[in-house]
């Protein structure tokens, strides 16, 4: 596996993979190599404690060849703490996508891309077409991260374990996503059963403000959103078909976008349709367009 990028998620995303042994070869890349060097140096401290063994490679995108799963998590949290906003980070990592994407594709990569950079949907779409790999090989965390933290609330609210609870956030991962209130079940019961559409409006707006909430507390995030880009990883590795909202390409509104699909070897086996409500797929088609004139803007 390979990590592009080594702030917190990206360093998060490296040490679970070392600390549980889902990588028994890791490349570490960042334009930082005095990180790099001493990240590497502190994962080789650990491994004589750890029962697992990851041979560490660094800054050569020559490796990426043979590397079955990428995680890029390239970035500047600090413009999207401070402006709330995750497309505050568009101008930057529109460009590192290009130039990072450009470098996996001269290294002749033809595995799986796991994008978090932000905004994740965006740079996912430009990771996917500046390395030409076909779109479901190229997938982001997405809403992945959004729908975990509805679980958690209306969890937290019925005093449920927040894995009793399913459904989607969908759209963009950022200030436009949604819950579609449709999908969710608590314990196999219609959310319906449990509260009213005004509890539901607010605890709607609860998924978007929990990342800036812990953002804004410690200055970034990265055990969540970590996590979710793992667990996405080892579906990859394990061939896992498995389901869960994530980063795809939507060719129902024409753009990688926040929505269920089932995650195997290959990337994005299937996107999986949902029914939605009138009101829904309102929201879904405006969260796309959202991300479709950023991009536009590109061009």
């Amino acid at each position: 596996m390979a990590v592009i990028g080594l702030g917190h998620v990206g360093a998060t995303v490296a040490y679970t993979l070392v600390s549980q042994g889902i990588a028994d070869e890791l490349v570490l890349i960042d334009t930082n190599e005095k990180k790099v060097v001493a990240e590497k140096l502190d994962f080789e401290d650990a491994m004589p404690r750890l029962p697992y063994h990851v041979e560490i490679k660094t800054q050569d995108y020559a490796e990426l060849k043979d590397v079955d799963v990428i995680i890029t998590a390239f970035g500047d949290i600090d413009a999207s703490v401070r402006t709330g906003n995750r497309f505050a980070e568009f101008e930057i990592n529109t460009k590192n996508a290009v130039e990072v994407g450009k470098k996996i594709k001269e290294s002749g990569f033809s595995g799986v891309i796991i994008d978090i950079s932000n905004p994740c949907d965006a740079v996912t779409s430009i990771l996917q077409e500046t390395t030409g790999l076909p779109r479901n090989q190229v997938l982001g965390t997405g809403t992945f991260l959004d729908t975990a933290r509805m679980q958690h609330v209306v969890g937290d609210a019925l005093g449920q374990d927040g894995r009793n609870v399913e459904g989607f956030v969908l759209g963009e991962h950022g200030n436009s996503q949604f819950v579609a209130w449709s999908t969710v079940r608590v314990n196999n019961k219609p959310i319906t059963e449990f509260f009213t559409e005004e509890e539901l409006e607010e605890l709607g707006k609860k998924p978007a403000e929990g990342g800036f909430k812990v953002a804004n507390g410690k200055g970034y995030t990265s055990y969540a959103i970590a996590t979710c880009g793992v667990k996405l990883a080892q579906a990859v590795l394990s061939n896992a078909h498995f389901f869960g909202p994530v980063s795809t390409y939507v060719e129902e509104v024409g753009t990688y976008v926040g929505y269920p699909a089932i995650v195997g070897a290959k990337g994005v086996e299937k996107v999986v349709s949902l029914v939605l409500t009138d009101e829904e797929k309102a929201k879904l088609e405006q969260s796309a367009n959202y991300i479709k004139e950023h991009l536009d803007s590109l061009k």
